[in-house]
């Protein structure tokens, strides 16, 4: 097997991350460069890539100590395993410097049992956006105020308690 490297994604390369998307996902709708590109101003974006090849991408944002998956795509034909471990561990070290308290990932409506295992394999947990703290709660409210229920990670043990 072949090491899956991983680094920040760069504006140079909103045409390669369209691509990837676009043969990932046929039939969904068309990604350009263009939209891509103003992504970036959202969202920051970790690639995979195995032998040069864009294998995978994580899209994450911080906000008030709390991480936001907002994208994740890996190839069919690598090790989703693999590949999954080296774009979600180097999003939660990046988290971690940024005293991010928890990730939280965004659910579809009726997520596969394949999917929730997917991200328990990483330790992250399905919860009700109900039972979470008030702060997560909140954070999920900004992104989305019809999703009911999240995967999630606490980062840290120490939660802030007062602004740092």
């Amino acid at each position: 097997m072949v090491n899956v490297q991983v680094r920040s994604a760069r504006l140079q390369d909103a045409k390669k991350i369209a691509s990837f998307v676009n043969k990932a996902r046929p039939g969904a709708d068309f990604i350009d460069r263009l939209r891509v590109a103003e992504r970036f101003s959202d969202v920051g974006f970790l690639l995979a890539e195995q032998q040069e090849q864009l294998v995978g991408i994580l899209g994450w944002q911080v906000e008030n100590l709390v991480v936001r998956v907002t994208d994740f795509l890996v190839a069919p034909a690598v090790d989703r395993v693999v590949a999954g471990r080296a774009l979600i561990s180097e999003m939660e070290e990046a988290a971690k410097s940024l005293q991010g308290e928890a990730a939280i990932l965004f659910l579809p409506e009726n997520p596969s049992q394949e999917l929730v295992e997917f991200w328990e394999l990483f330790d992250y947990q399905r919860r009700k956006v109900v039972n979470l703290n008030r702060y997560w709660r909140e954070a999920v409210r900004e992104w989305s105020n019809s999703t009911s229920e999240v995967m999630i990670k606490q980062l840290r043990e120490g939660l802030v308690s007062r602004p740092i």
